[in-house]
């Protein structure tokens, strides 16, 4: 017998649902309802789903890795939504680079951790 998967999303966390949602399109994800206090988010055919549901020990512990062609580009992206001051509790981290791999860390409003991996 041989498994296989059709499709994996991830369920995220949401402190502030309506922020979380306007950061996500902002970042560039596609946003499609989603069902009972979900939104979907979609990009180059990756997706994952927001949900209204918050648990501050869980958000805070909730990372996810986002392999990218390029991690500056992405950086810029989030430092201009950085700046707009829209976005309370986000913040964006240096770039590091360790040996071919470059990456940053961004909160995004509910504390979840973004990690940007080139």
């Amino acid at each position: 017998m041989s498994l296989s998967i059709r499709d994996f999303k991830v369920y995220m966390p949401a402190k502030d649902f309506s922020l979380s949602k306007k950061f996500y399109s902002a970042l560039g994800f596609t946003q499609s309802e989603g069902w009972g206090g979900t939104a979907d988010f979609a990009l180059n055919g990756f997706r994952f789903r927001l949900q209204d549901f918050y648990v501050k020990d869980w958000a805070e512990n909730f990372m996810v890795v986002i392999n990218v062609d390029d991690a500056e580009e992405w950086r810029a992206r989030a430092l201009e939504l950085e700046a707009t001051g829209e976005f309370s509790g986000m913040s964006v981290r240096p770039l590091e680079k360790t040996g071919d791999t470059v990456l940053f860390h961004v909160l995004d409003p509910t504390g979840v951790l973004l990690i940007f991996v080139q």
